[in-house]
């Protein structure tokens, strides 16, 4: 008896020992997007002082320069990289959870070139006719463009049993999307086309405040949902059999993970365009960071990983080669893609 109950007490110690360190990894992440955050507001063309950011939030700044830099340029800025940095990883991390493959993304699966077609055919024909589009349309176009490249990458997956297979497939979709995403840029007028190229290159700038509530909003509502699912998700993780045993009715949670990943996705292309790499890379970062699968854990800690993430690379892609600024594509790329190839030469020394 004396022994059950000291081996009870060991396995209640070692929980409370695992809860305190995915609190203390979750408090780490938070830190590094406030870190960040203040460094994108603080660093650029013209350096700003911490106190000149508090003066400006409680309207105590004289300077008007100076206001309507923080105010109309770098807060709605930061707050973009934020909120649509944590929801790309976020998106990450549902595709890799519904596909069971650690190399599934946005990018990957050619949803963000999907989302990028539709949100291309729109400003061309609609803002080529002098007709204002609003956010909430771009992200309708983005959403349907990316459900439509989703429904074929599903349609696929029941044709295809590798899921490397299925990859190579997703990738095909990419590029078909892309091609005809360039076919409409072909017969575009010149203004069009100047503003489909910054655009598609990916980029947080030129981020307005209206822009950043409705992204906050839709996020907010997809997270939220999502979060709500982690019980679910932690079923769905162990196995279909083993999900249907508790309850979990498999075919609504994936129509689920369909639809908030799709969501999330058309956001992110929507308001900043096309953002590679960090849906794949984040989610293995916060996994080895937390050293757990649990989704109550994972969903906050992707959403604070991909917004300490975008929130850095941004930061290197305005100030690296000032003035000249890169697109964050171009950034994350460089960080992301070595934590791919590291993924893919685990699992074939795995294999």
């Amino acid at each position: 008896m004396g022994q059950w109950e000291t081996d009870a007490g060991n396995r209640v110690m070692e929980v409370e020992l695992k809860r305190y360190r995915y609190v203390a990894a979750l408090l780490f992440l938070g830190m590094g997007v406030l870190l960040f955050f203040i460094l994108n507001v603080c660093i650029g063309s013209v350096d700003i002082g911490v106190a000149d950011i508090v003066k400006a939030l409680t309207g105590q700044i004289q300077e008007e320069t100076m206001a309507r830099i923080l105010w109309d340029i770098r807060l709605p800025r930061a707050a973009a990289a934020l909120i649509l940095g944590g929801a790309l990883a976020l998106a990450g991390y549902l595709l890799q959870t519904f596909f069971n493959n650690p190399i599934a993304g946005p990018f990957v699966l050619g949803i963000s070139s999907g989302a990028k077609m539709a949100v291309a055919l729109v400003m061309v024909f609609l803002m080529g006719r002098a007709v204002r589009v609003t956010s909430a349309a771009m992200i309708a176009a983005a959403f349907l463009g990316a459900m439509l490249s989703m429904g074929f990458v599903l349609l696929l997956s029941r044709r295809i049993q590798g899921m490397s297979m299925l990859v190579v497939a997703g990738v095909m979709i990419g590029y078909i999307c892309s091609a005809m995403t360039e076919l409409v840029v072909t017969f575009a007028d010149d203004a069009d086309i100047v503003n489909l190229h910054n655009w598609s290159r990916g980029s947080f700038s030129g981020m307005t405040w209206e822009n950043v509530r409705t992204m906050a909003v839709v996020v907010f509502l997809a997270c939220t949902a999502v979060f709500l699912l982690s019980k679910p998700l932690g079923a769905y993780q162990l196995g279909d059999a083993y999900a249907r045993n508790v309850g979990v009715n498999l075919r609504l949670l994936r129509i689920c993970l369909v639809v908030f990943s799709s969501v999330l996705s058309a956001c992110i292309v929507a308001f900043a365009g096309p953002v590679s790499f960090v849906g794949i890379a984040v989610p293995h970062l916060v996994r080895k960071l937390l050293c757990t699968t649990e989704p109550i854990w994972m969903i906050p800690a992707c959403f604070l990983g991909g917004s300490v993430f975008c929130l850095f690379c941004d930061l290197l892609a305005k100030t690296m080669f000032a003035p000249t600024e890169l697109s964050i594509s171009t950034v994350t790329a460089v960080f992301g893609a070595p934590v791919v190839l590291w993924i893919m030469a685990k699992r074939k020394r795995g294999a």
